[in-house]
Order: structure tokens, then C-alpha cells, then sequence
């Protein structure tokens, strides 16, 4: 897995992004969870939704093959950050460079993916990852969008959950502010959700149905 890691951290923009990663001792930071819960879960279908240079998408993909399962991951990206996402044969030669081979790329926004027939024939994401635009629009609408296809025992993350702040990704004329932990504080009204803060790097925040739900 170190070696793994090493090949990972070769790209300086795989040890950013805010996921507490510390390339110094190869520490995934909050990596480890992502990696832990897909191992653990042995989801067959995780979704993850935005990822900068995949990260995300590479280290729980890296979890499902690890388990021996057949677990894929579908990245919903359409790449409105810069054109790094748009070359499907690029994105391939990206993935294989890690030993990659179980991930699905989508060059769409969520709502361009709910309307297509990959979203009509989903079922059973036993993980979901939610870090595309940070709206607290955005954030609700790719929760809702995908509660409908989680397994019973699914988990939910969001990412850069814990503290609103400006964000400058899109350009410093297109200046925005993260207010996914305020989608995240309205969902922490629902009894029937078990939801964690983990306020490590820029935050992430698990979310599951209670037991009892």
C-alpha cells in the first residue's frame, strides 16, 4: 500500500485539495477514511461526485479492487475547473498509471447525470461521495438526487463540510462561497440520520441512516 501511496504523491496535486494528506510519511490524512469505509463496506457501486485530479475516486477505486469484489466507482466530473477531465483517453492513461482500471468517468454535471441512462439503470451505491460545487443548491440537490439509489446500508460523505469560506477555483471573477456545512446543518435536523464532523483539512462529514430508521 506504501508503494501505492508513493506513486500517488509523485503528483504534487494529489497531496492537496484539503484532504489532511502529508506527503513527508505518506499519510493519506482523511484518505484513510475513504480507503477503511470502502474496504469495510465492500460496496459494489460507489459514486463519487467532483474530484480536482481524482484523489478521491483513486483511493476508494483502489479499496474496491483491493477487496477482490468487482467494486466499480463512477466520477461524475464535467471538468468545469480546467480541461483536465475532458480527454477520455487522457483520463484512462491517468487512472492506469495507478493501477486503476475500475473507475467510470462522466464528463457531466449531476444534473446532466440524472437525466442520462447510466443514472436510470444505478442502484445499490453503497457510497457516495459528494465534493463538486459547493453550493448548499448544489450540495442538496446531488444528495437528493442520489438518495434513491443507496443501498440500505449506505454512507454518505461530504467533503469541505465543517466551515464556510470563499473559494476562488472558477476563476477570481467567478469567487464563490462554500455552504455545503449549512446543507449539512439542515440534515443534522433529521432524527432518522446518524451524521460525524470530522474537521480535519478542509473537513469532511459522514452521514448514514439510523438502525432504528
Amino acid at each position: 500500500m506504501y508503494d501505492w501511496i508513493a506513486r500517488l504523491f509523485r503528483h504534487p496535486e494529489l497531496a492537496a485539495m484539503g484532504h489532511h494528506q502529508r506527503v513527508g510519511d505518506l499519510n493519506l490524512g482523511l484518505g484513510w477514511i475513504y480507503y477503511a469505509l470502502a474496504r469495510a463496506l465492500r460496496p459494489a457501486t460507489a459514486v463519487v461526485i467532483g474530484s480536482y485530479r481524482g484523489f478521491v475516486p483513486l483511493v476508494i477505486a483502489k479499496a474496491l479492487a483491493d477487496n477482490g469484489e468487482g467494486g466499480t466507482v463512477a466520477l461524475i466530473e464535467p471538468s468545469l475547473v480546467d480541461d483536465f477531465w475532458k480527454d477520455p483517453a487522457a483520463v484512462r492513461r491517468w487512472f492506469a498509471e495507478f493501477g486503476v482500471g475500475n473507475i467510470e468517468h462522466y464528463a457531466m454535471t449531476t444534473q446532466q447525470f440524472a437525466a442520462s441512462g447510466a443514472f436510470g439503470v444505478l442502484s445499490g451505491v453503497g457510497l457516495l461521495f459528494i465534493d463538486g460545487y459547493h453550493s448548499f443548491e448544489q450540495a442538496r440537490f446531488d444528495y437528493e438526487s442520489f438518495r434513491g439509489k443507496l443501498a440500505g446500508e449506505a454512507w454518505v460523505l461530504f467533503h469541505d463540510s465543517v466551515r464556510v469560506r470563499a473559494s476562488g477555483i472558477y476563476g477570481k471573477d467567478r469567487v464563490y462561497e462554500h455552504r455545503v456545512k449549512d446543507f449539512v446543518d439542515l440534515l443534522k435536523r433529521d432524527p432518522a440520520l446518524q451524521i460525524v464532523d470530522l474537521p480535519l483539512g478542509d473537513g469532511v462529514t459522514l452521514v448514514r441512516r439510523a438502525a432504528a430508521a
